[in-house]
């Protein structure tokens, strides 16, 4: 109960909060040119409270699961007076298509400025003062450097004993350079040098240069396996602790899924602990999903590592914020890419109670990173999905509008009705879908299954 209340809690805030920056972009727009805005409401249904101020109700509604904004003459078919200047319908349509960008553009600001102040003011990283090698990648800088899981960097470049931060730092500041490397192996120092790649992307550049670092001590745990999935077939259940693959003890995704695309699927041969006590050896074939080979299994968050703060100047913030939106802005169009090609299943999407299960764990950690990130990502695939084709969207809008300007006279209004009440079957039934999939998905449902 604890759990989905927190879930249910931080699911609301989220999406209020996500839905009501995308509103008021329509609102403010839409004032600017001059439309006539009937209401601006928090929340759905009936109302609360609220004040009128000039031609706007401004309120809060009974349910808390976002907002909207009323314009006049915005629905097709709406009774409005044909010679009402201030009504959306009577805006050129160049006017009502910036108008419809506005709300998608909003959650794009959100976003940013979100990271610019997670990163500017708070900016939390490993407070981890030794740097162990989790896993490294075979063929990689790390590999021909002769470095192997398990060592402990007490050098590299000028840092001497360096954290985990400045390991990811030094590595960061030095591109397409080689760097002196001291490990500490088996209780021996071992030298070498390592030459970093010149193409270095923002947040990565440990794994490009084939280093992985151990942030946490216990096994991955499975949290959600999804049907027909390797993880899935093969048997693996929620609650699950995966303590090796093919001898390999792996703490954290990342590495694990390094060594599945060096492994170009081949089998891997799971050591797997359940209720206390090890199960036979699993052998799972990863398959090819999301252009990666994956297991097909969602992870517990693992405990969170000793963190600090380490602010950075603006024009940093600045940077990051720019890779962090970059990296994250069309992972929503990725996925309807796979989705179309047949690349992925629609049972891996998440909906409304895979987010509410996601900010629910976000929630109940205690440091920054993973709240900001998640509002952060929520809001730009929230903009991004908007912006797609499809009526009902404001992709939908701003396509039939093109398309009035192409053909310079507007579609018929009873046409334009019916493509709205077709494409609001079609978003409830996959709603509707994705919905019972996310339940589905859930560890309580998952442990009847037989």
């Amino acid at each position: 109960m604890h759990d989905f209340l927190v879930s249910a809690a931080a699911f609301i805030v989220l999406i209020g909060i996500m839905v009501v920056v995308h509103e008021f972009g329509h609102f403010a727009l839409a004032k600017l040119c001059g439309v006539r805005v009937e209401a601006f409401s928090i929340g759905f249904g009936p109302r609360l409270f609220g004040v009128k101020y000039g031609e706007t109700d401004y309120k809060v509604c009974l349910l808390p699961l976002g907002g909207f904004v009323k314009m006049t003459g915005e629905n097709p078919g709406e009774d409005q007076p044909s010679d009402d200047p201030e009504a959306f319908s009577s805006h050129p349509r160049w006017q009502r298509m910036l108008i419809g960008v506005a709300g998608p553009a909003a959650n794009f600001i959100l976003a940013f400025v979100l990271m610019i102040f997670y990163f500017g003011w708070i900016n939390e990283v490993p407070n981890i003062p030794v740097s162990t090698l989790e896993w490294v990648t075979p063929g990689s800088a790390a590999d021909q450097a002769g470095l192997h899981p398990g060592d402990i960097i007490r050098q590299l470049g000028a840092m001497k004993s360096p954290d985990i931060e400045a390991v990811v730092d030094e590595v960061r500041k030095h591109p397409n350079q080689t760097l002196p490397v001291v490990v500490e192996r088996n209780g021996q120092s071992v030298q070498s040098s390592i030459h970093l790649p010149a193409d270095n992307k923002s947040g990565f550049e440990l794994s490009q240069s084939g280093i992985f670092l151990q942030y946490v001590t216990g096994p991955i745990r499975v949290d959600q396996t999804v049907s027909g999935t390797p993880a899935a077939n093969a048997g693996l259940q929620p609650g699950d602790a995966i303590l090796a693959a093919d001898g390999h003890a792996f703490h954290t995704v990342d590495p694990l899924l390094d060594y599945l695309q060096w492994g170009h699927g081949k089998p891997v041969t799971l050591t797997v602990e359940r209720n206390g006590k090890v199960l036979p050896p699993l052998v799972v074939t990863p398959s090819r999903q999301d252009s990666q080979w994956r297991f097909g299994f969602q992870a517990v968050i693992p405990p969170d590592p000793p963190m600090m703060r380490r602010p950075m100047d603006l024009s940093d913030a600045v940077g990051e914020s720019t890779d962090f939106c970059a990296e994250n802005s069309l992972l929503i169009v990725d996925v309807v890419r796979k989705l179309v090609t047949r690349q992925a299943s629609v049972k891996q999407l998440a909906g409304p109670v895979g987010i509410a299960h996601a900010a629910g764990q976000a929630a109940e950690t205690k440091y920054w990173a993973p709240k900001f990130g998640l509002a952060a990502g929520i809001s730009l695939n929230l903009g991004i999905l908007n912006l797609m084709p499809f009526p009902i969207l404001d992709g939908g809008l701003i396509l039939l509008l093109l398309i009035e300007s192409a053909l310079r006279h507007d579609i018929n209004i009873v046409v334009k009705e019916r493509i709205y009440q077709a494409a609001f079957v079609v978003l409830v039934m996959f709603f509707v879908y994705v919905s019972f999939n996310d339940v589905a998905k859930l560890s309580v449902f998952s442990k009847l299954k037989p």
